[in-house]
């Protein structure tokens, strides 16, 4: 099967493996129907992600259709369409008993596709853990639809879930790329009194604005002055950072009202700083960490519900055998891209291009 590979960092390149096979009894095989490309992916690239391992198939955002299964697995059956969770789980550890599944401690948890094991750019993927790591689809929702709901979308769910957000209150989201549309989508359904989006690229600026008309987009310089003005305490009751950038970190505490909540959703590759004297008497509450993704069900009912649609951020579509040429797309942000999709071939009838990224 072609697989887009980590060969060392800076480099990846679209491969031919044996297609996967069951290694334990509670594994499913999934024929990938469609994936993505996520942040997370240039930093395997860049070489920013140490636990990454070269040899490994990149990719954790995926759907597709059991292929087959082991004979521990309850949950899922061949013929199934399923959503992929970014992190697989064993659903009994201290950690996972208390829905801190990013934990997990078995030896496959965490974020293990695409990262310490093979992952989902490619025509098949082994995923462990499956009656956890696994959702099936509910009728009437298409592939591009649910594309999202086991890792971007999953990551802003889990950001709202744990940030206190009431509506009597102004939030601000940092970051309108498609994690921060993501965060933005599952805060909005919290009903906050203002919802502040800040992001300092034009294109996406106008891809908020255009989509999500209630929402106020404004640039960094006068993001603090706007949070402060509509709040009337002195900033943001919540700040969610989704950035990542060089100075987010500390615009996302600035912008927050004494006695607020700052959730770092975000991914640095550099270390952050922390000033504590100038922070003094702010007494502000951070939460920070990798998402929990346990809330794929839900998410895939909300989809179904109507009441989340993530479809508007698939802005561009490549087969497999593009994938490079995808890449180049979605790390130059060229072309008003945000998201793509990346469809699998014809196992019937297929061309395979060569290429490394």
């Amino acid at each position: 099967m072609l697989a887009y590979t980590y060969i060392k960092p800076g480099l990846f390149c679209l491969t031919e493996k044996p297609k996967p096979a069951l290694l334990h009894p509670t594994d499913a095989v999934v024929r990938v129907t469609l994936a993505s490309i996520c942040a997370s992916d240039l930093h395997i690239r860049a070489g920013s992600v140490p636990r990454a391992v070269p040899g490994i198939t990149v990719g954790h955002e995926m759907v597709g259709v059991v292929e087959s299964v082991g004979n521990a697995v309850r949950t899922v059956r061949p013929g199934d369409r399923v959503c992929v969770n970014v992190e697989t789980f064993c659903g009994e550890c201290y950690f996972c008993r208390r829905g801190y599944v990013n934990n997990c401690t078995h030896s496959e948890g965490g974020w293990s596709l695409g990262c310490r094991i093979d992952g989902g750019q490619a025509e098949y993927v082994r995923v462990p853990l499956a009656d956890t790591g696994l959702c099936r689809i509910p009728d009437g929702v298409s592939d591009r639809a649910a594309l999202f709901a086991g890792d971007i979308l999953a990551t802003g769910f889990w950001a709202a879930r744990i940030t206190p957000v009431t509506p009597e209150d102004t939030v601000l989201v940092i970051g309108a790329g498609p994690t921060g549309i993501c965060t933005l989508l599952c805060v909005s359904r919290m009903n906050p009194r203002h919802l502040i989006v800040c992001e300092q690229d034009p294109g996406r600026l106008a891809f908020v604005r255009e989509h999500y008309p209630q929402v106020q987009a404004v640039l960094p310089e006068t993001c603090r002055e706007l949070a402060v003005q509509v709040s009337g305490h002195g900033g943001a009751d919540a700040v969610f950072e989704v950035a990542g950038g060089k100075d987010t970190f500390t615009l996302a505490w600035q912008c927050a009202r004494p006695n607020a909540t700052v959730t770092v959703v975000a991914l640095y590759e550099e270390p952050q700083v922390l000033p504590l004297p100038q922070m003094y008497g702010k007494n502000l509450t951070f939460r920070t960490g990798g998402v929990d993704g346990c809330d794929c069900a839900e998410i895939l009912r909300l989809i179904a519900d109507s009441q989340l649609d993530t479809t508007p951020l698939i802005t561009h579509t490549f087969p497999l055998d593009q994938i490079d040429r995808a890449y180049e797309l979605f790390t130059s942000r060229r072309d008003g891209v945000m998201k793509i999709a990346v469809r699998m071939p014809d196992s019937s009838c297929r061309e395979y291009g060569e290429g490394c990224l």
